[in-house]
């Protein structure tokens, strides 16, 4: 599958400068649109409403999203110190996934080497994370397959960690493709992942356009699925992991590492570098990203609660090191249910 969810088109825009261009990941799976974003405004809403998102692909979008603000900043007349605060909304977006302001840093101290410098910059990290993820996928298919015993495995996700989520190849679902490369993929059971459907919406789409055999469960399913044997294993991507092991992701990830630590099977964590923060200690130092009620009452516009039920919307959990078994990345893979810690892959 040629899926690209976020690249800079340098034939897109009206000024002869490009765009950074976007699917709009809001619209599927019934519309497939995308999205010429040339404004500062224009980024930060798409950030914002996620129609980019996943942390890979974030990282993407706030490299490339300091070229847009230096394009915005030379039609506009900004001087320096309001690029700077532009630059910082693109940083500042969404707290939690630790990869938009890594994008951001990896280009920043290029600005005063030129526009071109930065694009050429905020390009290597795309092509970065491609390389990364498919790294990833070949040391985690491994470990799983060693770990597990089996020839061809079950698998549960949550949320979305695919090429949507990603500048290409995907996270979780790159393991999961590159075991179906295999041949050795029996069949995933995607987590619709309430309240915005990620997994019905996007994993669901991005499996069916690889011919991979799935089904899409209500997030309730997941600890029966786990614990009545019907999977081998768990894998799921990351917004944040801290030193320790400890793992930031969509909220629903902490229920189905519970589910594993008691089934006895591995959840696997799958993210590039760039999503481990080794200045947060452990968990209780990420910040959990709190969004609208309204996204939790309504779905599409049509309201699902009564008008005096509000919501509470915590977009990400913490699950602890203890129930992680594995995490892998390009640089290594980390046991941290058995004690290791992020910083041994630097060993």
């Amino acid at each position: 599958m040629t899926l690209h969810t976020i690249t800079w088109d340098d034939a897109a825009g009206t000024d002869g400068r490009g765009a950074l261009r976007l699917l709009d990941q809001t619209r599927l799976p019934d519309h497939t649109e995308v999205l010429d974003v040339v404004t500062v405004d224009a980024l930060v809403a798409a950030i914002e409403r996620l129609a980019v998102r996943g942390a890979p692909a974030l990282g993407v979008a706030g490299a490339m999203g300091v070229v847009v603000a230096m394009d915005e900043a030379e039609r506009e007349g900004w001087d320096a110190a309001r690029l700077d605060a532009e630059i910082d909304r693109v940083r500042l977006a969404r707290p939690t996934a630790v990869n938009l302001a890594w994008g951001v840093d990896a280009v920043r101290p290029l600005v005063g080497a030129g526009r071109d410098a930065v694009l050429a910059a905020a390009r290597q990290v795309a092509a970065d994370d491609e390389s990364a993820n498919r790294e990833l996928s070949r040391r985690a298919a491994d470990w799983l397959l060693e770990r597990t015993g089996r020839d061809r495995l079950r698998v549960l996700t949550h949320c979305n960690a695919g090429t949507l989520a990603t500048s290409a190849w995907g996270t979780a679902l790159g393991v999961v493709r590159e075991l179906h490369a295999r041949g050795a993929l029996e069949i995933v059971y995607a987590d619709e992942t309430r309240p915005l459907l990620q997994g019905a919406r996007l994993t669901a789409w991005e499996l069916a356009r690889e011919g991979i055999e799935h089904r899409v469960q209500v997030d309730g399913a997941a600890a029966s699925t786990v614990l009545r044997g019907l999977v081998d294993c768990a894998v799921v991507g990351a917004d944040r992991i801290a030193a320790n092991g400890d793992v930031a992701n969509k909220i629903g990830t902490l229920g189905v590492g519970l589910a594993c630590r008691e089934a006895g099977i591995p959840l696997l964590v799958a993210a590039p570098w760039s999503t481990v923060d080794l200045a947060t200690p452990d968990g209780d130092a990420i910040e959990i990203e709190e969004r609208s009620g309204d996204e939790v009452t309504g779905w599409q516009g049509t309201r699902t609660t009564p008008v005096d039920s509000p919501g509470y919307n915590p977009a990400f959990d913490v699950t602890p090191a203890r129930f992680v078994a594995a995490v892998a990345t390009e640089r290594g893979l980390v046991e941290p249910a058995a004690g290791g810690t992020m910083g041994e892959v630097l060993g």
